[in-house]
């Protein structure tokens, strides 16, 4: 199976749009506004290594669930 220039263009765009959609919804609910799962409509809240719990932004559903390394 190949792929041509024109489905790798698209994947590549799809790709990047999705890079940074995460990085804004990460950046809102950084600075502590409310953002919701856009599955289950519930608030996503951010887990720090002081928490005791695997770090990163999920809602409680765990349809969103993004993790993150802090160093």
């Amino acid at each position: 199976m190949s792929i041509d220039l024109k489905q790798f263009s698209a994947l590549q765009k799809a790709s990047k749009d999705s890079f940074f959609e995460q990085k804004k919804l990460l950046k809102q609910v950084m600075l502590g506004k409310t953002v919701l799962c856009s599955v289950c409509r519930q608030p996503l809240k951010l887990y720090t290594p002081e928490q005791n719990e695997p770090t990163g932004v999920r809602c409680v559903k765990g349809c969103t669930d993004i993790s993150l390394d802090f160093v």
